[in-house]
Order: C-alpha cells, then structure tokens, then sequence
C-alpha cells in the first residue's frame, strides 16, 4: 500500500484524525488594536450581494471585508521591516506550510502570569526532553488562551499599560529564528506578547522570525488536543498576491488519542 493509501485509510478508520485549530471567523473576533498615533485593521463585516432575492434570485452571497491579519492568520515576512524584502503570502512554498507540528505546553506558568514570557531555558529544557525541533516545522506554544477567544475584553486582558498576554522574550525569539522550524504559532492575537512594543527590539518575534524567513501563526484552538510531537500541520491561508498575510484554516492531523 502506498504512503497515501496508508493515510487515507488511517483517516477513514479513524487512527488518525483531523483537528481544526482554527478560531471562528466572524464580526465578533478580536483584532490587534494598536495606540495611537498607528493606524488598525478592521474587523470582519459581510456586505450582502444577493441573498435568493431579485439580486440574484438562486443564490446567495457576500463581498468580504477585513483585513489581512484577523483572526486566525498567517503573518508572511513582508509584514515587518526585517522581511520587508522577503516572501509575500502568495510566494511562500506549500511545503513550507505542511509540517511536523511540536506543542510546548506552558497552560499552568500563563495561569499564574499573563505576563509569562517564553525563553531560551525554556527552549533548550524542551529540546533536551523531546530531541531537536525538526527541519520545516512548526512549533506551537500552547498557553490556554484559547478559552478567553469569546470575550474580547478578556482575550485582550489590557488596562492603562497595554494588553497583558503571554509570549516570547527577545532572547527567545532570536532562538527560534536561529532554530530549523518553519513557523511558530500562538492561541493569542498576535505573535508577540501584550507588552512586546517595549522591548528592544520592539515586538522582538516578528523582527527576528520574519527577518530569518520564518512564518508566524495567530489565534489557534485546540491545541490541547495535540500530542507533544507526531502531529502534521497544514497552514491554508490565501495566496493574495503581495498580501503581507492572511485569514488561514489551520488543521492538525494527528493519532487518535
């Protein structure tokens, strides 16, 4: 039997399964909110075209707008000044975006401090239990956060000093950009943590793993329900041409547990 012929049949009888990591994409879903004087994206909004009426009496459809990094998405290298001359989402190789995926599991540190940022002790104690992180993929940091999605006071989590959501610290993410990884991926707004546009450099994940060619993945679910390591991620965003991003379906397949 072939490599396809074994998955789909490891599908079909359910060894493996598909997981949808991705958050609901609707008007409801938090965006990014950046301070003033710096410009936003907007929302999602549907603009009905026709909906089974004289505009179109047998079918139903809607223009779309949004921008490029809402919701669950993709950030390509040309969205920040250190990949300014990189790929653009539509450039970016499919085999880049299929991978091994790895969960890092900090759900209990995040619990006690939003705050908490992941560093290169963090890193290197993950590698030495669970063996290198593997060429062309992607590593995921599973924080929890997931389950505030519905409440965007809640997901932001800001008072007068800004968003307080967990993330990486700047030594941190000059480690993943030196690593072999593919992409890293958050259950929070952003790639970076609430407080990131006051370290040096600011917002440090998006300047070294966009800078180093590297992708990053926003607002995942259920990576509670992914092992450690042997689970295969597939990253669909559209390929707009020139897009600095993109909304993507994020899946995992993965062993059934």
């Amino acid at each position: 039997m072939d490599v396809i012929s074994s998955l789909l049949s490891a599908l079909s009888g359910g060894e493996v399964e598909i997981l949808d990591l991705t958050s609901p994409l609707s008007p409801a879903t938090p965006v990014l909110s950046l301070p003033e004087p710096f410009a936003n994206t907007i929302p999602l909004s549907l603009e009905k075209v026709s909906d089974f009426d004289a505009d179109g009496p047998f079918w139903s459809w809607n223009n779309i707008h949004t921008g490029e990094h809402t919701g669950t998405h993709l950030d390509a290298p040309v969205h920040w000044a250190t990949g300014r001359d990189g790929l653009s989402v539509d450039r970016i190789p499919p085999s880049r975006l299929v991978g091994p995926a790895v969960v890092i599991d900090f759900t209990d540190e995040v619990a006690g401090d939003p705050d908490f940022l992941l560093g290169p002790d963090h890193l290197d104690a993950r590698v030495a239990e669970n063996g290198p992180l593997p060429e062309g993929g992607w590593l995921l940091f599973r924080t929890g956060w997931s389950s505030r999605s519905g409440d965007a006071a809640a997901f932001a989590n800001a008072d007068d000093g800004g968003p307080h959501t967990p993330g990486v610290s700047v030594a941190g993410a000059e480690w993943l950009a030196a690593s072999p990884i593919s992409g890293f991926g958050v259950e929070t707004v952003g790639i970076d943590a609430g407080q990131a546009g006051g370290m040096e450099p600011p917002f440090p994940v998006h300047h070294h793993l966009l800078g180093a060619d590297k992708y990053g993945l926003t607002q995942l679910q259920n990576l509670d329900r992914l092992p450690a390591t042997g689970a295969m991620l597939v990253v669909s965003p559209l390929p707009i041409v020139g897009g600095t991003g993109s909304p993507a379906r994020v899946y995992a397949l993965a062993p059934r547990a």
